[in-house]
């Protein structure tokens, strides 16, 4: 039986079938995939995707919103996953809210997009940052992320017109394959447009560091602009509800409630990622525990992370485990409402 075995492989060489033998034994490489260069009309980005992708669009109810999708999809035999997902819909308005904070709603739409279609329709994205990217002057994120079986590598970005999330997964290491991928995602130059007369006299209320995922109704909307047009050194206009539903900043409603205090939230949570121990923590052998400052919004996501104690070279991990965690809705006499508190990591010397 080994003699055909190897009989059967010897031939597949011989006879010049590159394409057949990689499938048979199970392995993906970037020199075995046939490559194409992807660059659908109506989109801004090119990259290079294994030939004759699927493709699917449509739409998506998000909280009060309708997003439109598309995705590109590549799925090997011996499991690995090539995804593109090409999302709309939440209008970009630095008047009303960040740049990051609309970002991260795309993130959380992406999420729930993209796990039911690999994996069915309970399956759950679990996304890990990884760090800020930035790709021709367009703000992103990369993550690791895992569904299922799957896991691998998400990068992420928003353009003016559109949010991209280019994803690899396999149930095997595939570092050759998904680098390929990943890297060969292009976007044009960001062109940087004159301010509005809008984004020239309203401040934003929130950091950069600030995220949210909750959307503000078309009734909420129109309120604050009635509001804001009587407000003194506003021109007309400055306040213009975006043509779609938008993440809501904090503090954008002036009447909106204070967040109620919760104290330590550790123990509420229902998802709490542990902070990695960075490389140059390590290096200074740095220990202890960080304490984080947290504003959690109606919907249980976390919109606001700041260290307000602990080692330096330990808060910025510890912000970013914080911006992933995840807790239940907090009701006071019925209606949901923001809940600020303090997490507190411990990091040993490694």
């Amino acid at each position: 039986m080994k003699t055909l075995q190897l009989f059967i492989f010897a031939s597949l060489v011989i006879s010049g079938s590159t394409a057949v033998a990689p499938a048979v034994l199970g392995q993906n490489t970037a020199n075995t995939i046939n490559w194409q260069i992807l660059k659908p009309e109506g989109e801004e980005f090119t990259v290079d995707m294994p030939k004759e992708p699927k493709f699917e669009t449509g739409k998506m109810p998000y909280h009060r919103m309708e997003l439109n999708t598309r995705l590109y999809l590549s799925e090997t035999p011996g499991g690995a996953t090539f995804a593109i997902v090409s999302l709309s819909g939440i209008k970009s308005n630095p008047a009303l809210y960040s740049e990051l904070e609309r970002l991260n709603s795309y993130v959380d739409a992406f999420k729930k997009f993209l796990a039911p279609r690999l994996k069915g329709k309970d399956a759950i994205a679990k996304l890990t940052l990884v760090g800020a990217r930035t790709l021709n002057g367009h703000q992103g994120r990369e993550y690791k992320i895992a569904i299922g079986d799957l896991s691998g590598k998400a990068r992420v970005f928003g353009t003016k017109r559109r949010f991209y999330a280019i994803a690899f997964l396999d149930k095997k290491k595939s570092d050759e394959v998904q680098d390929q991928f990943i890297s060969s995602f292009v976007l044009p130059e960001k062109v940087e447009e004159a301010p509005t007369v809008a984004e020239q006299n309203v401040k934003p209320e929130v950091s950069p560091e600030d995220t949210a995922k909750a959307e503000v109704s078309k009734e909420q909307a129109a309120r604050d602009a009635e509001a804001n047009k009587n407000a003194p050194n506003k021109p007309d206009g400055a306040t213009d509800a975006p043509e779609t539903k938008a993440p809501e900043a904090a503090n954008a409603n002036p009447g909106a409630k204070k967040p109620i205090s919760g104290g330590v939230l550790n123990g509420k949570a229902l998802v709490l990622p542990k902070p990695e121990y960075p490389p140059t923590a390590r290096a200074a052998k740095a220990a202890g525990s960080v304490t984080v400052q947290i504003t959690v919004d109606e919907y249980g996501t976390v919109i606001s992370a700041q260290a307000v104690s602990g080692h330096p070279l330990l808060q910025q991990s510890a912000v970013s485990a914080a911006y992933m965690a995840r807790f239940s809705p907090t009701f006071l006499m019925g209606e949901p409402v923001k809940v600020s508190g303090l997490i507190v990591y411990q990091f040993v010397a490694q």
